[in-house]
């Protein structure tokens, strides 16, 4: 089964990876983040070789992002965001081909103890099932 496992973050967390720390997130040091590169590389190195990972992207800041609606009359509202204030976001994911829920929680719990520099924040990792071709997609 194809799973969706997706690490968050917030645009304090990125602006911490910057250099600009708060008091949510602190400042993340050149060697914090080859740390925590070099980590998830040896996951990404791993799920490679076990034949599990589809897919694997890290996102760009959450202040990057676009919204796109549409209007009463169905024409596109656009707006720029989220910005600082918001909570968290998906900050990058895996697509997992596992055989179980327990392997796939088995590889979050592994993500989840990513090394961090001490007093950031405890993002969770969340894992979802998707979806297969041809399935219900109400309960």
């Amino acid at each position: 089964m194809k799973y969706l496992v997706m690490v968050q973050g917030s645009q304090a967390d990125y602006y911490a990876m910057q250099g600009k720390g708060s008091e949510h997130s602190p400042v993340w040091s050149e060697k914090d983040l080859q740390t925590m590169f070099s980590f998830m590389q040896a996951v990404n190195d791993d799920l490679a070789e076990s034949g599990e990972l589809v897919d694997a992207q890290g996102l760009v800041e959450p202040a990057q992002t676009r919204f796109v609606r549409a209007d009463k009359d169905d024409r596109p509202v656009i707006s720029d965001g989220p910005y600082g204030e918001t909570k968290e976001v998906l900050a990058g994911y895996w697509v997992l081909d596992c055989e179980s829920l327990e392997r796939v929680t088995e590889i979050a719990a592994r993500v989840a103890r990513c090394p961090v520099p001490e007093g950031s924040p405890d993002h969770p990792v969340v894992i979802r099932p998707i979806q297969e071709s041809g399935g219900d997609l109400c309960p």
